[in-house]
């Protein structure tokens, strides 16, 4: 009997994520996703990014910056420390938390020359000030990978202020992490350096495995 129930649980399963929507029903904040993620990977084919990240940042950075609620998303990741920040470590460290989002997702998207995005149905209203878009990313030879992308209403579009990828969300995971660092330094902004900090090396050692990677120095 409890087999039977476990049975009928995985097809009801199967059928719920079977309904993915076409192309063509896309609500705007779906649009927006799609559109996006076309825009990166046509950009990224272009280049090795491996060879040229900062240029994969630039252009993820470009393509992504604009639909980002980074206020919000900032605002949310410090939590109570950003209600006590200073207008001058607000706005540092939305800078540096900018540039970590946008280095992450610009190696994400260059480990895969290719990938489809599925959308499932999504529920919009005139009245709808938010909505999750549920989205499967979908790689050759890979498992697909649930993502869920948190968006809020601004004047005629959308924008994302959280990401949950395979269940981890990004707000809460990086809260965490920001939480147990001020809590070792004693301070948002020993935090804010550190960020900094971090965002340099990594920009300063993508130049030195460019530097490896090309066969003559270029001219």
């Amino acid at each position: 009997m409890q087999t039977a129930k476990f049975q009928v649980g995985w097809m009801l399963l199967g059928l719920l994520f079977a309904a993915w929507v076409t192309a063509q029903d896309l609500l705007p904040p779906q649009q927006l996703i799609k559109q996006t993620s076309d825009q990166i990977q046509q950009e990224l084919k272009k280049i090795n990014y491996k060879v040229d990240y900062a240029k994969a940042v630039e252009i993820v950075d470009r393509y992504i910056e604009p639909h980002v609620d980074v206020d919000r998303f900032a605002a949310l990741v410090l939590g109570k420390h950003w209600r006590t920040a200073t207008p001058a470590q607000r706005e540092r460290f939305k800078k540096e938390f900018k540039t970590l989002l946008i280095r992450t997702y610009a190696t994400a998207y260059g480990e895969y020359a290719e990938w489809e995005v599925r959308f499932k149905p999504l529920n919009l209203s005139p009245e709808t000030t938010k909505v999750t878009v549920q989205t499967e990313f979908v790689q050759p030879g890979k498992q697909p990978a649930q993502v869920a992308f948190r968006m809020i209403r601004k004047g005629d579009g959308w924008k994302v202020y959280d990401v949950v990828v395979e269940g981890v969300d990004l707000i809460k995971n990086y809260r965490t992490t920001f939480d147990q660092e001020i809590a070792q330094t004693g301070s948002l902004e020993a935090l804010i350096d550190r960020l900094a900090e971090r965002n340099r090396q990594a920009f300063q050692d993508s130049k030195k495995a460019s530097s490896l990677a090309q066969p003559f120095p270029r001219a």
